[in-house]
C-alpha cells in the first residue's frame, strides 16, 4: 500500500465479518495491553452483538480498518475506531473519522464524543489533530479516560 491511498467508503459490517472485526480490533490494541496493565476495553467488545445491532462499519477486503459508532439523541458517540497496524500510515484512520463526522450529519446528530485511555498516547494526537477537544478526565473503573467531542459544522475560529 501507498503512504495515502484512496480508500472505499465503510460498509455495514455482516455476521461473516465478525472474525475479522476481532481480528482487526485485537491487532490494534494489543499493544496497549502491556502500557495500560490490562486488555483494552475495545478487546472485551461483543463483537457479533455490535455488527447485530448495525454498529460496526468495516473498510477493506480484506477487512483493514473499522469503526463502531453508537447513535444517541444529541450526538454519534464513537465506541471503537482500528485499524490494521501494517496499513497505519496510508490515512485509513483520518478516512474513518471522517466518514464518523459525515455519518453523524447524515444522522442530524450536532457532534461526535469518543474517549480514549489516557496512556493511549498515539489516539490522544491523533483526535486532536482532528479537532477533538477534551471534555472530561478521570477515573472509571480500572481505566483512566479522556472524553472528547468535535462539535460538527461549528463556525471556524479566528
Amino acid at each position: 500500500m501507498t503512504d495515502r491511498q484512496t480508500h472505499d467508503a465503510p460498509r455495514p459490517a455482516t455476521a461473516a465479518d465478525v472474525p475479522a472485526v476481532k481480528a482487526v480490533i485485537d491487532a490494534a490494541f494489543t499493544p496497549y495491553i502491556e502500557r495500560i496493565g490490562r486488555v483494552p476495553a475495545p478487546m472485551e467488545a461483543d463483537h457479533a452483538a455490535n455488527v447485530a445491532a448495525g454498529r460496526v462499519f468495516v473498510c477493506g477486503a480484506p477487512v483493514t480498518g473499522l469503526v463502531v459508532v453508537i447513535p444517541e439523541d444529541d450526538h454519534l458517540y464513537l465506541d471503537i475506531v482500528a485499524v490494521r497496524p501494517d496499513v497505519r500510515g496510508t490515512g485509513l484512520g483520518r478516512h474513518l473519522l471522517t466518514w464518523v463526522e459525515e455519518h453523524a450529519r447524515a444522522l442530524g446528530t450536532p457532534e461526535v464524543r469518543l474517549l480514549t485511555h489516557a496512556l493511549m498516547r498515539e489516539n490522544r494526537e491523533l483526535y486532536a489533530r482532528y479537532g477533538y477537544e477534551v471534555v472530561e478526565h478521570g477515573a472509571e473503573g480500572p481505566y483512566d479516560r479522556i472524553h472528547y467531542r468535535k462539535v460538527l459544522g461549528a463556525p471556524p475560529m479566528g
